[in-house]
């Protein structure tokens, strides 16, 4: 009963999303990160700035909608939760990296569980980047020259690899900072609020990924969007909230579960990603159906499998069989 009360409560706060490399778990450059690094090429110290948010971490999830823009409708209370989180790089090869977050759960009997959180991959002067376009659909979008020149996209995937939201923005280190800041960018609705069916339906959000003495900060500026009363126009401003995600290096817990499971399924994952890409570039973008109580269609057997190729009752080879049927057959847009 207590482990379903906690996987309870860490499920809430999930909500808010070619083969790959092996992370060795350390740090990766944390401190080369630092705002007062001398002499590095912007470019290296982006990159370092972004590797600088692997690690093992202790996670605070706040989010609170602040100011109401519609008459009648009142912010919600303050949801504060946390959890302990690793984060591991897929790859890296320069221009390209690719961090998964993994959560890692114990309870007072000693038992530990696991769940694959999202993934962030970052790319530097893209020329797409995966946006999300209403309802169930992302599209691939381009990316101007003038746009790229300088700057990293960051892709945002849920717990099956399925699209969450993608942007552009540039790293800047002033006044004492190291910062990424991405355009303003549509996201679908995180399932603490889809659960609710609220009077949004989308998000227009700003994402800011900062360093910290003590690791890094994931702020969110979501402006929750949905239909002018009576008007079936664009989507109008309804609640603006703000979401603070503070990640804290920490030692005090056993990362070995979450990296037990990830040395387990990471080539099935890789699979998972692959045929996602594929979709992606073969209609121009993407179209998955979500449920408000589950996310992405895909989600359960794209977990469940993962959790089989683990527990030795599947093999990688069958479970990427599997998940490249499932993904082909969520992922056809209907005609009419």
């Amino acid at each position: 009963m207590r482990r379903a009360l906690l996987l309870t409560t860490v499920l809430a706060a999930l909500a808010a999303t070619a083969p790959a490399q092996a992370s060795s778990g350390a740090e990766p450059a944390a401190a080369a990160a630092s705002v007062d690094a001398p002499a590095a090429s912007q470019f290296e110290r982006d990159r370092q700035s972004i590797l600088a948010q692997a690690g093992q971490w202790r996670v605070r999830f706040d989010m609170r909608e602040n100011v109401s823009f519609r008459e009648g409708y009142e912010p919600l209370e303050e949801k504060l939760s946390a959890g302990d989180e690793i984060v591991r790089v897929v790859y890296d090869d320069g221009t390209r990296i690719s961090l998964q977050h993994i959560l890692v759960m114990g309870d007072d009997a000693g038992n530990h569980f696991v769940i694959k959180h999202w993934r962030q991959d970052w790319v530097y002067e893209p020329e797409t980047v995966l946006t999300y376009a209403g309802p169930n659909r992302w599209t691939v979008t381009p990316v101007s020259a003038g746009e790229r020149r300088g700057a990293w996209s960051q892709t945002v995937w849920q717990t099956d690899d399925s699209p969450r939201y993608g942007g552009v923005g540039h790293w800047d280190y002033d006044h004492g900072l190291a910062e990424w800041t991405s355009n303003a960018t549509w996201r679908p609705l995180a399932r603490r609020d889809a659960v609710r069916n609220p009077i949004y339906d989308r998000y227009l959000g700003v994402n800011r990924h900062a360093l910290t003495p003590q690791g890094w900060v994931h702020i969110q500026d979501n402006m929750k969007m949905g239909q002018a009363e009576g008007d079936a126009g664009d989507p109008v401003a309804i609640v603006q909230e703000d979401v603070i995600n503070t990640y804290r290096r920490v030692d005090n817990y056993d990362a070995k579960p979450g990296d037990d499971y990830w040395a387990a399924t990471k080539d099935y994952w890789a699979g998972v990603r692959a045929a996602w890409d594929a979709v992606a570039a073969a209609n121009g973008g993407i179209y998955l159906e979500e449920e408000a109580n589950r996310g992405a269609v895909t989600g359960k057997p794209l977990m469940d499998w993962a959790e089989e190729i683990q527990a030795g009752t599947l093999t990688t080879e069958a479970g990427i069989a599997q998940a490249r049927d499932l993904i082909a057959r969520a992922t056809v847009a209907p005609t009419s």
